[in-house]
């Protein structure tokens, strides 16, 4: 595919497995599982759900920065959560990222999550 670009930041946690952190594909962007890594020290954030989920919208933000986007520009968004309790917590957060015409969405509760976190996120953006 030759309209195919992989986006890489520092900015973002370094992938923990064989992907990319982002990629952009014609007028979209395909962002990664984000979870509450640091991305300097690649440690998680030591905090409550609150804290983790500001972290995880830092790092999306970081991938979309890099992409030449923002929040915006997000479209789909997949929410997955290891304790469904947290809902209300990570929707504070992850609301505050954004100012109006939300993207869609799904929130999932899940057994078990990468590094054992409480909430991974990954959106798609258009960036047309």
């Amino acid at each position: 595919m030759s309209n195919k670009q992989i986006i890489h930041t520092p900015e973002a946690p370094a992938p923990i497995g064989p992907y990319s952190q982002a990629v952009r594909a014609g007028d979209f962007l395909f962002c990664s599982g984000m979870i509450a890594l640091d991305p300097g020290s690649g440690q998680l954030v030591d905090g409550d759900i609150t804290q983790e989920t500001h972290r995880v919208m830092q790092n999306i933000g970081a991938l979309l920065g890099a992409a030449g986007a923002d929040f915006s520009r997000i479209v789909k968004t997949s929410i997955f959560l290891k304790d469904m309790n947290d809902f209300a917590s990570v929707n504070a957060v992850y609301g505050s990222y954004f100012t109006g015409d939300f993207p869609a969405r799904e929130t999932v509760q899940v057994s078990v999550l990468p590094r054992n976190v409480n909430v991974e996120i990954s959106v798609t953006a258009y960036m047309g």
